[in-house]
């Protein structure tokens, strides 16, 4: 074991008895490099959150002019800061009308929180509708609204007054009642392993929230920023929430995320109470001007356009027989095989042959792909050609096992 391992294990806080331990060294466009050299093709983007790869130099540009003028100067909402006023009215350029006014925070389960919190001040109800296999954060009220029952029982009690629907199914829609404050969605559920709605779904639920009072909440925390093939993947559906988070993607590699809705909604934070919802780093000066680096980046290179392309192209280089589903929606792809097992092995190899894939929390029969969407097409064939060895070598290994058995 290194000194760099042993210090990681015993002085930093983990997350699970197995983390992956690849020390880094450097990050650039699609690729992490360890210290000893190796290279990594990032087929999930840190998660979701090097849409535009890692280290574009236009957000690194961003970040060093602005460290150049200031960092933080002071809690958020009191001072004009010129990173914060560019990035909101960007933010508002491209979200329709009722999506005009930007409160920046510093991860998506902030955003959550501050949407939640938002929601209740707004009908002054107390109860939140979510859905079974939803994920959107692990801090008390966010994990109180996520769907995953084995991440929270330890944690309890939890926020009271949250009610469980079924994703994609329109009977539910009648718990949705006027005691409902919100409904907190992702368009396309993410850890749940790429679950993708239909548009009567989606109208309906927009629908019986506007005839209930209630507001609608979407999480774009893992889906925003080109990631579906659309800047936003509600617009897939043709469907306005009242209040969206987004987050990961956002910042370019840097922390930052938000809660969006109407100026006449988020103005009720200022009053009754004063400070209704503070934050002492949010909406941070060099945070703010990487995000809008990212955010023109995204624009301005058309990157979005070809998304849907590149998906298809990935679809086509990884087929296999062994595969039982692909669910995917643009570059966020769910890969779903016949065991738990089965992926953990392929997770593996890939990893060990220079290509980082991984699992979703609530769907381990699956494992996740979501490469930065401008990655290049040669190197987009590089790792499928990986990826599918994989596949095919622990097919192989699991047709050998039922045969001698």
């Amino acid at each position: 074991m290194s000194s760099a391992e042993s210090i990681f294990l015993k002085h930093v806080a983990q997350t699970s008895p197995f983390p992956l331990k690849i020390e880094v060294s450097k990050a650039v466009g699609s690729y992490i490099y360890d210290k000893e050299g190796k290279d990594y093709l990032d087929f999930i983007s840190g998660i979701a959150v090097t849409n535009i790869g890692h280290r574009h130099p236009y957000v690194v540009n961003a970040i060093k002019s602005q460290l150049d003028d200031y960092m933080h100067v002071m809690a958020y909402g009191e001072f004009i800061q010129t990173p914060q006023n560019r990035l909101a009215e960007k933010l508002a350029s491209v979200l329709p009308p009722t999506l005009s006014t930007s409160y920046f925070v510093n991860s998506g389960t902030e955003a959550n929180e501050g949407a939640l919190k938002l929601a209740k001040r707004i009908t002054g109800r107390t109860g939140i509708v979510s859905c079974k296999k939803s994920y959107h954060g692990s801090t008390h009220g966010s994990l109180s609204v996520s769907g995953n029952e084995v991440k929270k029982y330890a944690f309890r009690p939890l926020l009271p007054d949250v009610h469980f629907i079924e994703f994609n199914n329109t009977e539910d829609l009648k718990l949705i009642t006027d005691e409902t404050a919100c409904v907190i969605i992702e368009p396309i559920q993410g850890d749940a392993g790429v679950r993708i709605p239909s548009q009567n779904y989606l109208q309906a639920l927009r629908d019986r929230c506007t005839k209930k009072g209630a507001l609608l909440i979407f999480d774009e925390v893992q889906t925003g920023f080109g990631r579906t093939g659309k800047l936003f993947a509600f617009e897939h559906f043709n469907v306005v929430p009242d209040i969206l988070t987004v987050a990961k993607a956002m910042g370019g590699g840097m922390p930052v995320g938000a809660f969006i809705s109407s100026q006449e909604n988020m103005s009720l934070l200022t009053h009754g109470p004063m400070l209704g919802h503070i934050t002492t780093f949010g909406g941070h000066p060099v945070n703010c001007a990487a995000a809008l680096a990212n955010l023109e980046v995204i624009l301005d290179e058309n990157l979005v356009d070809g998304v849907e392309e590149k998906g298809q192209l990935i679809e086509e280089l990884i087929s296999h027989p062994a595969i039982k589903e692909i669910r995917r929606k643009g570059l966020m792809f769910a890969i779903e095989f016949d065991s738990p097992e089965r992926v953990q092995n392929i997770v593996e190899t890939c990893i060990s042959e220079g290509v980082i894939t991984f699992w979703f929390l609530s769907c381990p029969e699956s494992f996740r792909l979501a490469p930065p969407i401008n990655i290049s097409e040669s190197d987009l064939r590089k790792g499928c050609e990986i990826i599918r060895k994989a596949i095919a070598q622990h097919a192989w290994i699991q047709q050998e096992r039922s045969s001698q058995k």
